[in-house]
């Protein structure tokens, strides 16, 4: 498939977290669009495994969602940090374990049609309790559960964030391996 060629970009916000912009691009069929552009400097998700049958979610007030979600701990990537660097440091920020074995899961687009965030998954394993260091605008709740009642709040509609339900996901394909 043919690229787009990019004709114009207006810069309209740069901040902290994502930048948006509205491009002018040329189809492949030599038509003009429009699109609106979120830029995000990528991010991370850890399963933390305390056992083979036991998970540690967090939950927290998610203001977007105008409501408290059941998540793994996840976080956006610094300038120049490795995606494992972030995973290690937002497992500690937000749980207060420390990994002594950090495994990739791969990765995903998470709203390829209209930000270029790309996320980098992980799954935690011997864990080890240490210090947690909250965001100071983070007010988050560990809780450690079974697989099998993650899964249930996966099906009974609990559990509705996307890099979370991929997360256990593919956690739980690997242990079917």
């Amino acid at each position: 498939m043919k690229d787009f060629e990019v004709k114009e970009v207006k810069q309209i916000y740069s901040g902290r977290v994502v930048d948006l912009s509205v491009e002018t691009i040329i189809l492949p069929d030599g038509k003009e669009a429009r699109r609106e552009v979120v830029r995000h400097p990528g991010a991370v998700a850890i399963v933390p495994m305390a056992s083979a049958k036991e998970v540690i979610l967090i939950k927290q007030f998610r203001y977007c969602a105008g409501k408290t979600l059941w998540e793994i701990p996840a976080g956006t990537m610094e300038q120049g940090e490795t995606p494992l660097a972030c995973a290690q440091r937002e497992l500690i920020e937000e749980t207060g374990h420390r990994a002594g074995k950090m495994e990739s899961l791969g990765g995903f687009y998470t709203t390829p049609g209209f930000c270029n965030e790309f996320l980098y998954l992980f799954v935690a394993t011997e864990l080890e309790q240490c210090e947690s260091n909250l965001d100071r605008d983070e007010q988050i709740e560990t809780h450690k559960m079974s697989m099998k009642e993650a899964f249930c709040k996966i099906e009974s509609g609990e559990i509705a964030d996307a890099k979370t339900l991929v997360g256990l996901m593919r956690v739980n394909r690997m242990t079917l391996r």
